[in-house]
Formats: C-alpha cells, sequence, structure tokens
C-alpha cells in the first residue's frame, strides 16, 4: 500500500498555483518563462543600444569637450556604485539559489541585501545629482548651465546624456526593487521555494542586466577623462 501510495504522489501533477493551466508541465512553463524575458531584454539592449549610440555620436563631434565634462563627475562615488551593483548581483544570484533549494531564510536574507545595496546605489546617485544641481551642471527643465571654458555646447550635450543614461538606468532599478520587494513578501509567507523559484530566476536575469548596463555607463561616462 505504501508504494502504491508513493507512486500516485508522485506521479500526480503539480499543484495549479506552480503550474499554469495552458502549459503540459513545469519544464514547459519555465522555459516560457525564460524565453519571455530573454525577449524583453533583448528589447531593452535595443533602448540602451540607442542611447549609446547617440552618446557615440556627439562625442565623437567633440571629444575633448565631453572628456572636460566627465571630469566634472565623481570618480570615486561612480566607483563606489559600481562595486555596490557587483555586490548586489552577487546576492542576487546567492537569492536565486536559495529559493531553487527551498532556504527560505536564505532566500528572504539575500533578498533583503540585494534591496539595500539597489537602496544604496539610488542614495548615491541622488547625492550626485544634488551635487550637479548646486554647482549648475544640471541642464534639466530651463534650469541654468555654469560652464567655464570653451565648448560649453558640446560640454551640456554631456550632461543632458549623463542625464538621460543614468537617469534610465536609475529608473530600471527602482522597478527591480519594487519587484524584489513583492518577491520578499512572498517568500516571508512560504512562497517561491524550490518549482515556485521561477520568479526569482527571471527577476534575477533582470537585476543582471541592469547590472551590466551600469558596467558599460561606468567607463564611458566617468572614464573618458583621460582622453
Amino acid at each position: 500500500m505504501t508504494d502504491a501510495h508513493s507512486i500516485r504522489t508522485s506521479s500526480s501533477p503539480p499543484s495549479p498555483s506552480a503550474l499554469a493551466h495552458q502549459f503540459d508541465d513545469l519544464e514547459q512553463q519555465h522555459a516560457a518563462d525564460e524565453l519571455g524575458i530573454w525577449l524583453f531584454l533583448a528589447t531593452e539592449i535595443m533602448f540602451f543600444g540607442g542611447m549609446f549610440l547617440a552618446y557615440a555620436v556627439y562625442r565623437h563631434q567633440d571629444e575633448t569637450a565631453f572628456a572636460a565634462a566627465s571630469g566634472r563627475l565623481d570618480l570615486w562615488l561612480g566607483a563606489l556604485n559600481t562595486a555596490v551593483l557587483l555586490c548586489s548581483s552577487l546576492t542576487m544570484a546567492l537569492a536565486v539559489h536559495a529559493a531553487e533549494t527551498a532556504q527560505r531564510k536564505h532566500l528572504i536574507g539575500f533578498l533583503a541585501l540585494t534591496m539595500l545595496l539597489g537602496t544604496i546605489f539610488l542614495g548615491i546617485k541622488g547625492y550626485e545629482y544634488h551635487h550637479k544641481y548646486e554647482i549648475g551642471l544640471m541642464p534639466l527643465a530651463g534650469l541654468p548651465f555654469v560652464w567655464e571654458g570653451p565648448s560649453a555646447g558640446p560640454a551640456q550635450m554631456f550632461f543632458n546624456l549623463y542625464f538621460l543614461m543614468t537617469g534610465v538606468h536609475a529608473l530600471h532599478m527602482l522597478i527591480g526593487l519594487v519587484v524584489l520587494a513583492v518577491l520578499a513578501i512572498k517568500a516571508c509567507r512560504g512562497g517561491l521555494l524550490g518549482e515556485f523559484a521561477a520568479a526569482v530566476n527571471v527577476t534575477g536575469l533582470y537585476w543582471h542586466f541592469v547590472d551590466i548596463v551600469w558596467v558599460f555607463l561606468f567607463p564611458f561616462l566617468y572614464l573618458i577623462r583621460g582622453h
């Protein structure tokens, strides 16, 4: 009787909350989830790629002015934010592993650490924005742009692109934090473990993508001062 019961239990289908009705099994559902997030990330690559292309075109027109404008950014804060995001990628990967191995406490802890690091990143970026506002290097919404030296126009274009690219990136970070908060709440209620870990895995891919975008933004914006 025990063996028969075990066979029936092991062969029973996943719970409806784990398997959506339109899929035959969890493997098919997970494959669809991963395909969906990769297609979404492909559109994001094209979106950010357009901004990087615009940056490259304008920088080519006056590389000296762009280098001078880059020198007005705080290199150490940019480097610190890069380290913060790299650490958040590690904690996000550990959260995915904890979800897949059904380690609830570890999952909650690593999600919380990832959110903390993401919040620190946004706090540092907000401090940078405020500083640029104070010294007149935030040419947004009609604010005055104060530039001492030649090539004020290309320098202003650099800061326009800086705020556009880092602002859109920060918006993606904020969206990621909201999603992580929702996942943390579900994890506290006992969800997202084992076969339910797909949502954490998909969110991890998104988070890693946002981190990779910053890895490109940092040298493009902060490290060109030497050229």
